[in-house]
């Protein structure tokens, strides 16, 4: 029995995230890495590693942002993921996070650490439930928002996707 995006909700006790939909951090690593030893980009000490559940569906889409770690989202089930990959050397790409591996779908999608990154649902349909894990973990101050207009003057050969990837 296919369970509603309110059940997955409320199951997995999901919250509104300013940037990823509706989230669920499951796991944060207790190892703590010292500033010392992290890249000159974190300005403080930080977990290892975090792990959440995320949701995005046609009313709680994923905003463009980077995150200063690395990431690998794990597709679980639902419509669908594409992805709006703006990476710092100025290449782009968009990537489907799904189980249609035969159409080229990923279940698992990495994303390096520093990319700007927007998410739709492929296609009409109601959510999509995923995961994500960070190593390094991530704090809030790891996380900038992306500004659209700047993106497309970096990106002017992705300029129409970062348009209708960021379009309300």
């Amino acid at each position: 029995m296919k369970l509603s995006s309110k059940e997955i909700i409320d199951l997995l006790h999901l919250e509104p995230h300013p940037t990823c939909g509706l989230v669920k951090q499951t796991y944060l690593s207790k190892t703590i890495l010292p500033k010392s030893a992290l890249p000159d980009q974190f300005g403080s000490d930080r977990p290892a590693g975090s792990i959440l559940y995320f949701m995005v569906t046609q009313e709680t889409q994923i905003k463009l942002h980077k995150i200063r770690s690395d990431q690998m989202y794990h597709f679980y089930f639902g419509t669908p993921l594409e992805v709006l990959l703006l990476y710092p050397d100025g290449n782009a790409e968009i990537k489907v996070a799904g189980d249609d591996i035969k159409a080229g779908m990923a279940p698992q999608l990495f994303i390096p650490g520093n990319t700007y990154h927007v998410s739709r649902l492929h296609e009409e349909g109601s959510y999509s439930l995923l995961g994500t894990s960070e190593w390094i973990g991530v704090e809030t101050e790891d996380v900038e928002l992306g500004n659209p207009e700047e993106l497309c003057n970096r990106y002017p050969h992705f300029k129409k996707e970062i348009q209708d990837f960021t379009k309300k």
